[in-house]
């Protein structure tokens, strides 16, 4: 996966979304996470992927997202998805996965 570092436009409260990340939903469910470019204004591009979430099958998804405040929300998956990840004090991403009315959470480390 090719990440493009931020240019120094970008605010460092974005900068730092960058880069790969990988983690489990609700201890259990492998996660990853690379953001490949972070613009000034917060708009990302990223590949998400994820393993087998209860009944739903493992996937992976291309798209773009926008950081607000410390959160970065992902566009909707193709499979009906919403992901988000908020960046916590400690430089680690807490994960959301809401699909088919189930929501899985898990912590994100850089990689």
């Amino acid at each position: 996966m090719t990440i493009t570092p931020p240019s120094k436009g970008v605010p460092t409260k974005y900068a730092a979304f960058s880069g790969n990340w990988a983690g489990r939903l609700e201890g259990t469910y492998e996660g990853k996470l690379a953001v490949q470019s972070v613009s000034s204004k917060g708009k990302v591009t990223v590949t998400y992927a994820w393993g087998i979430l209860g009944d739903n099958n493992p996937g992976e998804a291309a798209g773009e997202g926008k950081i607000v405040g410390t959160t970065l929300k992902l566009g909707r998956l193709p499979n009906g998805a919403d992901v988000s990840f908020m960046m916590l004090p400690d430089g680690t991403l807490a994960g959301t996965h809401t699909l088919a009315g189930q929501t899985y959470t898990g912590m994100f480390i850089r990689q």
